[in-house]
């Protein structure tokens, strides 16, 4: 989704009007994490240099990428939209407009470094081989299970029709529908076969 950022407020338009409404009041940052991949800065907003509560917060979390402004300026740009944040959660945004321009300008960085992704055409049935399930489905295929009848197995795999998840497993080659072994995900995305009677 495309964003217009004339349309959104700057931080400094904000810090302006708070400035203005409360000339002793004060802001403070704080670096609430920083690792190798990520900044997060709350900003807290005090209406006087004497409160001790603050009288709003803010939070903002920037990623840090390889090019562009985050490789160097994530940190500058986080602590800004905590600021603006915080301001916006005070009153000083306009009604519908509480995301700053510099938010926005972060979630536009956040979709160009992400990923494309594939899609799918759901017009036609969707035949993947194993290779192209593997990365369909972004997981390890399981080790085969044991061969149910003396015939052998036929390895099944793509995407359900209903559920658009994908499935993988093993039918026997008469097409016994009780012969057929379905992987199944653990709660880590990590497929298995289920052991059977007798196992």
């Amino acid at each position: 989704m495309a964003f217009n950022l004339a349309d959104y407020e700057t931080v400094d338009s904000r810090l302006d009007k708070w400035n203005k409404e409360y000339p002793d009041g004060r802001l403070e940052t704080e670096i609430i994490e920083a690792t190798d991949i990520r900044f997060i800065v709350i900003c807290r907003l005090y209406k006087t240099e004497a409160d001790n509560k603050a009288c709003a917060t803010g939070l903002a979390m920037e990623v840090i990428t390889d090019k562009g402004v985050n490789a160097n300026f994530a940190l500058p740009n986080c602590e800004t939209s905590a600021i603006g944040r915080a301001l916006a959660n005070a009153g000083f945004s306009a009604k519908g407009k509480r995301s700053s321009r510099e938010e926005m300008a972060s979630v536009i960085r956040l979709q160009q470094a992400m990923p494309q992704t594939f899609t799918v055409d759901r017009t036609e049935p969707l035949q993947l081989s194993n290779e192209d399930w593997v990365k369909a489905a972004n997981v390890a295929a399981p080790k085969a299970p044991p061969e149910c009848c003396a015939k052998g197995n036929t390895l099944r795999t793509g995407l359900s029709k209903t559920t658009q998840k994908p499935y993988y497993g093993y039918v026997c080659v008469d097409n016994i529908k009780e012969h057929a072994i379905w992987a199944k995900q653990d709660a880590t995305g990590a497929w298995f076969f289920p052991k059977r009677e007798g196992e």
